[in-house]
Protein backbone atom coordinates (compact mmCIF):
# COMPACT_ATOMS: atom_id res chain seq x y z
CA UNK A 1 0.00 0.00 0.00
CA UNK A 2 0.96 3.76 -0.95
CA UNK A 3 1.66 6.17 2.15
CA UNK A 4 -0.50 9.27 0.71
CA UNK A 5 -1.46 12.70 2.24
CA UNK A 6 -4.38 14.74 1.30
CA UNK A 7 -3.61 18.58 0.48
CA UNK A 8 -6.37 19.97 3.09
CA UNK A 9 -3.57 18.24 5.68
CA UNK A 10 -1.59 21.77 5.38
CA UNK A 11 -3.06 25.48 6.06
CA UNK A 12 -5.33 26.97 3.10
CA UNK A 13 -3.08 28.84 0.66
CA UNK A 14 0.06 26.71 0.96
CA UNK A 15 2.02 27.12 -2.42
CA UNK A 16 1.90 23.42 -4.00
CA UNK A 17 5.98 24.13 -3.99
CA UNK A 18 5.61 23.68 -0.55
CA UNK A 19 3.01 21.19 -0.05
CA UNK A 20 5.07 18.80 -1.99
CA UNK A 21 8.55 19.52 -0.32
CA UNK A 22 7.07 18.30 3.54
CA UNK A 23 5.15 15.64 1.42
CA UNK A 24 8.73 14.26 -0.02
CA UNK A 25 10.51 15.22 3.01
CA UNK A 26 8.31 13.34 5.60
CA UNK A 27 8.27 10.28 3.45
CA UNK A 28 5.24 10.38 1.43
CA UNK A 29 4.52 8.48 -1.64
CA UNK A 30 2.01 10.33 -3.21
CA UNK A 31 -0.59 13.68 -2.31
CA UNK A 32 -4.27 13.69 -2.99
CA UNK A 33 -5.02 17.18 -4.85
CA UNK A 34 -8.09 19.04 -4.42
CA UNK A 35 -10.29 20.66 -7.19
CA UNK A 36 -10.80 24.42 -5.72
CA UNK A 37 -13.48 26.84 -6.57
CA UNK A 38 -11.46 29.91 -9.28
CA UNK A 39 -8.84 31.39 -7.58
CA UNK A 40 -7.27 28.52 -4.91
CA UNK A 41 -4.32 27.27 -4.70
CA UNK A 42 -3.80 24.09 -7.20
CA UNK A 43 -6.04 22.74 -9.05
CA UNK A 44 -9.27 24.58 -9.95
CA UNK A 45 -12.22 24.96 -12.03
CA UNK A 46 -10.36 26.57 -14.55
CA UNK A 47 -6.96 25.01 -14.26
CA UNK A 48 -6.44 23.77 -18.12
CA UNK A 49 -4.90 20.53 -19.59
CA UNK A 50 -1.50 22.35 -20.16
CA UNK A 51 -1.52 23.66 -16.35
CA UNK A 52 -2.24 20.40 -15.06
CA UNK A 53 0.49 19.00 -16.89
CA UNK A 54 2.58 21.44 -15.60
CA UNK A 55 1.40 20.47 -12.03
CA UNK A 56 1.68 17.14 -12.83
CA UNK A 57 5.31 17.59 -13.37
CA UNK A 58 5.92 19.67 -10.37
CA UNK A 59 5.00 16.49 -8.56
CA UNK A 60 7.30 14.22 -10.12
CA UNK A 61 10.65 16.60 -9.22
CA UNK A 62 9.25 16.03 -5.90
CA UNK A 63 9.14 12.17 -6.64
CA UNK A 64 5.79 12.26 -5.54
CA UNK A 65 2.81 10.52 -7.20
CA UNK A 66 -0.66 11.95 -7.81
CA UNK A 67 -3.38 9.31 -7.72
CA UNK A 68 -6.64 10.93 -6.94
CA UNK A 69 -8.59 14.49 -6.74
CA UNK A 70 -11.07 15.15 -3.97
CA UNK A 71 -12.99 18.38 -3.84
CA UNK A 72 -15.58 20.00 -0.84
CA UNK A 73 -17.63 21.81 -4.03
CA UNK A 74 -20.29 19.12 -4.35
CA UNK A 75 -21.59 20.12 -0.14
CA UNK A 76 -22.48 23.84 -2.02
CA UNK A 77 -23.53 22.14 -5.09
CA UNK A 78 -24.79 18.78 -4.30
CA UNK A 79 -26.36 16.27 -6.34
CA UNK A 80 -29.15 15.69 -4.09
CA UNK A 81 -30.68 19.41 -4.31
CA UNK A 82 -34.21 19.77 -5.20
CA UNK A 83 -32.67 22.73 -7.79
CA UNK A 84 -32.21 21.02 -11.05
CA UNK A 85 -29.28 23.87 -11.98
CA UNK A 86 -27.56 23.36 -8.68
CA UNK A 87 -27.61 19.17 -9.36
CA UNK A 88 -26.00 20.26 -13.00
CA UNK A 89 -23.61 22.58 -11.23
CA UNK A 90 -22.53 19.16 -9.26
CA UNK A 91 -22.40 17.37 -12.15
CA UNK A 92 -20.16 19.59 -13.82
CA UNK A 93 -17.56 19.94 -10.80
CA UNK A 94 -17.45 16.10 -11.12
CA UNK A 95 -17.01 16.12 -14.48
CA UNK A 96 -13.93 18.53 -14.37
CA UNK A 97 -12.30 16.47 -11.52
CA UNK A 98 -12.45 13.38 -13.92
CA UNK A 99 -11.40 15.21 -16.44
CA UNK A 100 -7.97 16.70 -14.59
CA UNK A 101 -7.65 13.44 -13.18
CA UNK A 102 -7.25 11.81 -17.05
CA UNK A 103 -5.03 14.27 -18.39
CA UNK A 104 -2.60 14.12 -14.66
CA UNK A 105 -3.31 10.06 -14.96
CA UNK A 106 -4.81 9.77 -11.67
CA UNK A 107 -7.63 7.01 -11.83
CA UNK A 108 -10.03 8.13 -8.84
CA UNK A 109 -11.70 11.01 -7.88
CA UNK A 110 -13.97 11.62 -4.81
CA UNK A 111 -17.35 12.43 -4.92
CA UNK A 112 -19.78 13.35 -2.02
CA UNK A 113 -23.05 12.12 -3.41
CA UNK A 114 -25.23 14.66 -1.41
CA UNK A 115 -27.08 15.13 1.85
CA UNK A 116 -30.13 14.43 3.61
CA UNK A 117 -31.65 17.97 4.99
CA UNK A 118 -34.98 19.47 5.88
CA UNK A 119 -35.75 20.00 2.35
CA UNK A 120 -33.81 17.10 0.90
CA UNK A 121 -35.31 13.43 2.14
CA UNK A 122 -33.68 10.65 2.06
CA UNK A 123 -34.88 8.88 -0.78
CA UNK A 124 -34.58 11.93 -2.77
CA UNK A 125 -31.04 12.34 -2.05
CA UNK A 126 -31.05 8.39 -2.85
CA UNK A 127 -32.46 9.13 -6.12
CA UNK A 128 -31.15 12.32 -7.51
CA UNK A 129 -27.77 11.81 -7.01
CA UNK A 130 -28.14 8.51 -8.78
CA UNK A 131 -29.69 9.82 -11.08
CA UNK A 132 -27.25 12.25 -11.80
CA UNK A 133 -24.44 10.14 -11.22
CA UNK A 134 -26.02 8.14 -14.16
CA UNK A 135 -25.11 10.99 -16.47
CA UNK A 136 -21.11 11.59 -15.90
CA UNK A 137 -20.27 7.38 -15.76
CA UNK A 138 -20.02 7.09 -19.41
CA UNK A 139 -17.24 10.08 -19.16
CA UNK A 140 -15.59 8.33 -16.45
CA UNK A 141 -15.81 5.09 -18.07
CA UNK A 142 -14.23 6.94 -21.67
CA UNK A 143 -11.52 8.18 -19.64
CA UNK A 144 -10.62 5.53 -17.49
CA UNK A 145 -11.18 6.99 -14.33
CA UNK A 146 -13.22 6.01 -10.91
CA UNK A 147 -16.12 7.63 -8.95
CA UNK A 148 -15.30 7.07 -5.58
CA UNK A 149 -18.30 7.69 -3.49
CA UNK A 150 -17.23 8.74 0.30
CA UNK A 151 -18.83 7.70 3.51
CA UNK A 152 -19.21 11.12 5.29
CA UNK A 153 -21.55 12.92 7.62
CA UNK A 154 -23.97 13.44 5.21
CA UNK A 155 -27.04 11.42 6.88
CA UNK A 156 -26.57 9.38 3.89
CA UNK A 157 -25.57 6.02 3.09
CA UNK A 158 -25.58 4.80 6.83
CA UNK A 159 -24.55 1.19 6.75
CA UNK A 160 -21.98 -1.07 4.49
CA UNK A 161 -24.96 -3.32 3.05
CA UNK A 162 -27.10 0.01 1.70
CA UNK A 163 -23.28 1.44 0.55
CA UNK A 164 -23.25 -1.54 -1.19
CA UNK A 165 -26.61 -1.35 -2.71
CA UNK A 166 -25.94 1.74 -4.01
CA UNK A 167 -22.90 1.26 -5.97
CA UNK A 168 -24.32 -2.10 -6.89
CA UNK A 169 -27.16 -0.25 -8.45
CA UNK A 170 -25.01 1.96 -10.91
CA UNK A 171 -23.71 -0.92 -12.42
CA UNK A 172 -20.31 0.57 -13.85
CA UNK A 173 -16.54 -1.05 -12.88
CA UNK A 174 -16.16 2.69 -13.01
CA UNK A 175 -18.18 3.67 -9.47
CA UNK A 176 -16.71 2.04 -6.38
CA UNK A 177 -16.22 3.17 -2.64
CA UNK A 178 -14.34 6.02 -1.74
CA UNK A 179 -14.02 4.69 2.29
CA UNK A 180 -12.95 6.88 5.36
CA UNK A 181 -12.21 5.00 8.20
CA UNK A 182 -12.61 7.70 10.50
CA UNK A 183 -16.17 8.91 9.38
CA UNK A 184 -17.95 5.22 9.86
CA UNK A 185 -16.62 5.04 13.99
CA UNK A 186 -19.42 7.07 15.49
CA UNK A 187 -22.08 4.69 13.70
CA UNK A 188 -20.17 1.25 13.35
CA UNK A 189 -16.75 -0.38 12.78
CA UNK A 190 -14.53 0.15 10.12
CA UNK A 191 -13.73 -3.38 9.72
CA UNK A 192 -16.86 -4.67 9.32
CA UNK A 193 -17.58 -2.15 6.10
CA UNK A 194 -13.79 -2.84 4.66
CA UNK A 195 -15.31 -6.45 4.66
CA UNK A 196 -18.61 -6.02 3.57
CA UNK A 197 -17.60 -3.46 0.77
CA UNK A 198 -14.22 -5.31 -0.14
CA UNK A 199 -13.34 -4.79 -3.91
CA UNK A 200 -15.76 -2.08 -4.33
CA UNK A 201 -13.45 0.23 -2.39
CA UNK A 202 -11.09 2.28 -4.72
CA UNK A 203 -9.71 4.37 -2.59
CA UNK A 204 -8.98 5.13 1.40
CA UNK A 205 -8.82 7.88 3.35
CA UNK A 206 -7.78 7.76 7.04
CA UNK A 207 -8.18 9.39 10.37
CA UNK A 208 -8.93 8.72 14.03
CA UNK A 209 -11.82 9.68 16.02
CA UNK A 210 -12.84 9.67 19.47
CA UNK A 211 -16.29 8.13 20.01
CA UNK A 212 -16.24 9.63 23.91
CA UNK A 213 -16.48 13.43 22.24
CA UNK A 214 -18.70 11.89 19.86
CA UNK A 215 -19.07 14.89 17.55
CA UNK A 216 -17.35 16.99 14.80
CA UNK A 217 -14.79 17.36 16.84
CA UNK A 218 -13.91 14.09 17.66
CA UNK A 219 -11.93 13.58 14.92
CA UNK A 220 -8.32 13.37 15.73
CA UNK A 221 -4.35 12.44 14.71
CA UNK A 222 -3.88 9.16 13.49
CA UNK A 223 -3.46 6.75 16.44
CA UNK A 224 -5.02 9.37 19.19
CA UNK A 225 -8.13 7.83 18.94
CA UNK A 226 -10.57 4.81 19.27
CA UNK A 227 -10.27 3.27 15.52
CA UNK A 228 -8.53 -0.31 16.24
CA UNK A 229 -5.93 0.13 13.72
CA UNK A 230 -5.22 -4.02 13.69
CA UNK A 231 -8.35 -4.84 12.49
CA UNK A 232 -8.82 -2.17 9.80
CA UNK A 233 -5.22 -3.19 8.46
CA UNK A 234 -5.76 -7.16 8.73
CA UNK A 235 -9.08 -6.45 6.90
CA UNK A 236 -7.45 -4.56 4.08
CA UNK A 237 -4.90 -6.89 3.77
CA UNK A 238 -7.84 -9.49 3.62
CA UNK A 239 -9.83 -7.91 0.78
CA UNK A 240 -6.40 -7.66 -1.03
CA UNK A 241 -6.51 -3.67 -1.09
CA UNK A 242 -2.76 -2.91 -2.39
CA UNK A 243 -3.48 1.22 -3.33
CA UNK A 244 -3.28 4.26 -1.55
CA UNK A 245 -4.29 4.83 1.95
CA UNK A 246 -4.03 8.96 2.13
CA UNK A 247 -3.93 10.60 5.39
CA UNK A 248 -6.98 13.57 5.64
CA UNK A 249 -6.65 16.08 8.51
CA UNK A 250 -7.21 18.87 10.63
CA UNK A 251 -4.14 21.39 9.63
CA UNK A 252 -1.60 22.56 12.21
CA UNK A 253 -2.06 25.87 12.86
CA UNK A 254 1.77 26.12 12.68
CA UNK A 255 4.19 23.63 11.98
CA UNK A 256 2.89 22.17 8.81
CA UNK A 257 5.45 20.30 8.32
CA UNK A 258 5.59 18.59 12.01
CA UNK A 259 2.27 17.32 10.85
CA UNK A 260 3.34 15.69 7.58
CA UNK A 261 6.47 14.18 10.23
CA UNK A 262 4.47 12.78 13.06
CA UNK A 263 1.28 11.37 10.12
CA UNK A 264 3.85 9.98 7.98
CA UNK A 265 5.30 7.86 10.94
CA UNK A 266 1.84 7.18 12.48
CA UNK A 267 1.29 5.72 8.99
CA UNK A 268 4.17 3.15 9.13
CA UNK A 269 3.30 1.80 12.48
CA UNK A 270 -0.31 0.99 10.94
CA UNK A 271 1.37 0.02 7.61
CA UNK A 272 3.93 -2.10 9.46
CA UNK A 273 2.49 -4.08 12.53
CA UNK A 274 -1.49 -3.03 12.38
CA UNK A 275 -1.23 -2.13 15.52
CA UNK A 276 -3.30 0.23 17.84
CA UNK A 277 -1.00 2.53 19.60
CA UNK A 278 -2.74 4.80 22.43
CA UNK A 279 -1.25 8.01 22.70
Amino acid sequence: MLKGINQWCYPEGTPLEKVFEFSRDAGFDAVELNLNSAGGVGLTVDTTASEAETILQLASAYNLQLRSISTSLLWQTPLSSPSEGVREQGRQVIEKQIELAAVMGMDTVLVVPGAVTNDTSYEDCYNRSQEALKKVIPLAEEKGVHIGIENVWNKFLLSPLEMAKYIDELNSDYVGVYFDVGNVLQFGFPEQWIRTLANRIRKIHLKDFSTDVGNIKGFLPLLAGDVNWQEVYKALEEIGYDDTLTAELSAFAIGPRTLAEDTARHMDIIMNTGSKVKQ
